[in-house]
């Protein structure tokens, strides 16, 4: 379910005393509109920006979904209602609409590539998000194909390179371990030593960080040697685009989490055309 009071909070920094430009203006008119998308791609957002137009009275006549393949040219939603209504939330509307829809878009991009040459692994997120949009970033993840990973620290543990520079690494799997036993736990390691420490010390997945393809290869087949490979989920990341990402998928590892699904979005590109309603046309 949509969190409106998420949604209203966004619109309420756009427009804190209203919008003193439609305001001044615009006289008590009605209007009809479209949203039409200006690229191809994965739409995300619909639900939010609904949620939103619908709130200030805005009539929704026709839409497509969250998921759907649109093409440039065609119309995403067609409102209807008090144009002042449709152009307080146009801008609030267009932005939730263009950054999840690029990081769909951008996350169906780069599943297809992986799926390509190794069915069974899945592309992630991470927490690298825009403050405050969080969850709608890790929503469009997943609209686009993609797992959201941990939604924030609470989700999961995930023992990383600055935990072990305070506790060492076996005594920190037995106090997660200890902590809670509903839990997986994940451990991130440089090398395939440590790889294999965390793995015989109970961890059940093992992110690979910022290692080649090479190294990630030499870590699976040293894992798959000593009999540990099926024991642990493999993760990668650390750096990978959309230029290495078939070599790493290539490796027959589990997950690929990449930070640039969220922290480097390209707005996917959209625009509100807007007319008034005529006489006797109500």
């Amino acid at each position: 379910m949509t969190d409106l009071d998420d949604l209203l909070q966004f619109l309420r920094e756009d427009a804190p005393a209203g919008d003193v430009t439609s305001d001044a203006i615009i006289p008590e008119i009605s209007c009809t509109a479209v949203i039409r998308a200006e690229q191809d791609g994965i739409l995300a957002g619909i639900e939010e920006a609904s949620a939103l137009f619908s709130h200030v009275g805005v009539t929704i006549t026709s839409r497509k979904n969250d998921g759907d393949t649109v093409r440039r040219g065609e119309v995403v939603l067609s409102l209807s209602g008090r144009a002042k209504d449709v152009l307080l939330v146009e801008r609030t509307a267009l932005n939730i609409l263009g950054r999840m829809s690029g990081i769909a878009t951008r996350t169906a991009a780069m599943a297809a590539i992986v799926k390509a040459v190794n069915p069974s692994c899945r592309v992630a997120g991470t927490r690298k998000t825009c403050p405050g949009f969080r969850r709608f970033d890790k929503k469009a993840v997943q609209i686009g194909g993609g797992d959201p990973h941990r939604m924030n620290l609470s989700d999961g543990i995930l023992i990383k390179d600055n935990h072990l520079a305070l506790v060492p690494l076996e005594e920190a799997l037995h106090a997660a371990r200890s902590h809670s036993a509903y839990k997986k736990i994940e451990v991130e390691v440089e090398s395939a030593a440590d790889a294999m420490k965390a793995t015989t010390a109970g961890a059940d997945i093992i992110m690979l960080d910022n290692m080649t393809p090479g190294q990630v290869q030499e870590t699976l087949s040293i894992l798959r040697n000593k009999g540990l490979r099926d024991r642990v989920t493999i993760e990668i990341s650390g750096g990978i685009d959309e230029e290495s990402l078939q070599d790493y998928a290539a490796c027959g590892v589990d997950i690929i989490s990449m930070g640039a699904l969220t922290h480097t979005v390209k707005n996917f590109s959209l625009s509100l055309e807007i007319q008034p309603v005529r006489a006797g046309k109500e």
